[in-house]
């Protein structure tokens, strides 16, 4: 194990059981005048003088930003200064649960201290504040981070980081250069129990991995929520429900509803009418714009980046990709399938029973339930890496025996991803899922989407990042945004 290894167990093992639903969750207004608070806003109790403490503001105040806010304004290291969504009702909703918390500190009286801003570019000209959590629509990942950063703020931006392979690595060279401090929102590899299922099989404890496999899915199971159903015909959801990528469609417009920013909602996307499948207050789910490609990367925003952190963790590539994607169309394999430059196949498939039934890779009675990770075959057994569903599974039992596991149950709640990224801002060091990782985390999903998109397998160079000798696919590295936005 590395000392930068050791380093992260060591940050994850002092983490204290809080609870998740105060954090980040399973997966993704009126503009005020910029001020400084006074340190007499600050709850005495606390023991922290505002120097001392780390100054924030959030950028997209969804349901995963409600999670995130809930964790940031209940760390008494931590102080929310100001809070943006261009939807005015969510904005306020936030700025209220700030002010709340932090007048319940005080000893008397009330806290009005929180800004509140419609244009996150208005939050980031403020000169108080540290650093920012990104939670935003796909789209403006990227963008938005490297604003942020070129604005001196360390940044902790939700999953993926990017919508394509050029944003992500324009993202990991502004993060450089500036010397800045990034985490990505794949949290579960904070989660102890997790760490250790992949140092193990980074370490060798399976042997050599000859294949892993984890979730992609089509957007059937999306399109069954009943929001989609009025839009059934104008979706032709009956044949686009097999898509395995992301869609555009051609919704109708809806009125835009009052207190809602459209146009800086879309943002560097492409035009596309209000409707409420995007967006609606209150959300209908975590990522409801996600199925639409303009927006968002459907099983990359769902789950995939989650998995990929994982895997390519355990697989001690995870700065680094597959050298090639080998579709089902090759005939090779059931399922599209990456190939790494070890040997090492990663197969996508549509549910665990794949695994046994069609791969044959695990046995009949094994226990494979859950998400955001994978099964890990190796020459010495198996090993599970899902952080829902259930606890660690694998065999045969020697390998339990060898691993010396604590224990397999998988507490989400142990994880504590802010505190890495906290004191990684204090110490300058390297988060658990810096940029560089982050960005690599992303461009599997969008490696794979490109596959299934041109329908055909291709070969990878992840260190020049470009396909071999094939302009059709790398030219789909990469998309135009609207004017004015840019990189």
């Amino acid at each position: 194990m590395t000392e930068r290894q050791k380093y992260l167990d060591r940050t994850c093992n002092r983490v204290t059981r809080r609870s998740f639903l105060q954090r980040t969750a399973c997966f993704s207004g009126i503009v005020s005048v910029p001020w400084i608070v006074p340190s007499s806003a600050f709850s005495s109790e606390s023991g922290k003088s505002p120097s001392d403490r780390i100054t924030m503001g959030l950028i997209g105040h969804g349901l995963m930003g409600r999670g995130h806010l809930n964790r940031l304004v209940r760390d008494r290291d931590i102080r929310v200064l100001a809070v943006c969504d261009v939807d005015q009702g969510r904005c306020q909703d936030a700025a209220g649960r700030v002010e709340e918390v932090y007048a319940a500190e005080k000893t008397a009286g009330t806290y009005q201290g929180c800004a509140t801003y419609n244009d996150y570019r208005q939050l980031l000209a403020r000169k108080d504040i540290d650093a920012v959590v990104i939670v935003t629509p796909d789209h403006w990942h990227a963008l938005q981070s490297i604003d942020a950063v070129k604005a001196g703020k360390d940044v902790y931006c939700e999953k993926p980081i990017s919508i394509t392979v050029q944003e992500g690595r324009r993202l990991v060279e502004i993060v450089q250069r500036y010397g800045k401090i990034l985490q990505t929102g794949t949290q579960y590899r904070s989660i102890p129990t997790i760490r250790r299922v992949c140092n193990f099989v980074r370490e060798g404890g399976l042997g050599k991995v000859q294949s892993v496999f984890t979730l992609w899915n089509s957007l059937g199971g999306f399109f069954g929520a009943a929001r989609f159903q009025p839009y059934a015909q104008v979706m032709d959801i009956e044949k686009t429900s097999k898509s395995y990528i992301p869609l555009e469609f051609d919704l109708p417009a809806e009125p835009v509803p009052d207190g809602l920013d459209w146009d800086l909602w879309v943002g560097p996307a492409s035009q596309h009418p209000y409707n409420s499948l995007y967006h609606i207050n209150p959300s209908p789910g975590v990522v409801p714009w996600s199925f639409c490609e303009a927006f968002g990367a459907a099983s990359v925003t769902w789950h995939h980046s989650h998995s990929a952190d994982v895997i390519q963790y355990g697989l001690g590539v995870e700065e680094s990709g597959p050298v090639e994607l080998i579709h089902p169309n090759s005939g090779q394999f059931p399922t599209m399938t990456c190939r790494y430059a070890n040997g090492t196949l990663l197969h996508l498939v549509d549910h665990w029973g794949m695994v046994k039934d069609v791969y044959k890779a695990v046995p009949a009675t094994a226990r494979l339930d859950g998400n955001f990770g994978g099964v890990f075959v190796g020459e010495r057994g198996w090993i599970t890496s899902m952080s829902s569903g259930g606890p660690i599974d694998g065999g045969p039992e020697e390998v339990f025996r060898q691993f010396n596991l604590p224990t397999r149950q998988v507490n989400i709640g142990e994880n504590d991803h802010h505190a890495n990224w906290f004191e990684c801002i204090r110490t300058r060091q390297k988060t658990s899922t810096h940029e560089e990782i982050g960005h690599r985390s992303a461009s599997l999903g969008h490696l794979t989407i490109i596959a299934y998109k041109l329908q055909r397998s291709l070969k990878w160079d992840p260190a020049k990042e470009e396909f071999l000798s094939d302009d059709e696919a790398n030219r789909l590295l990469r998309r135009p945004m609207r004017t004015p936005w840019h990189l």
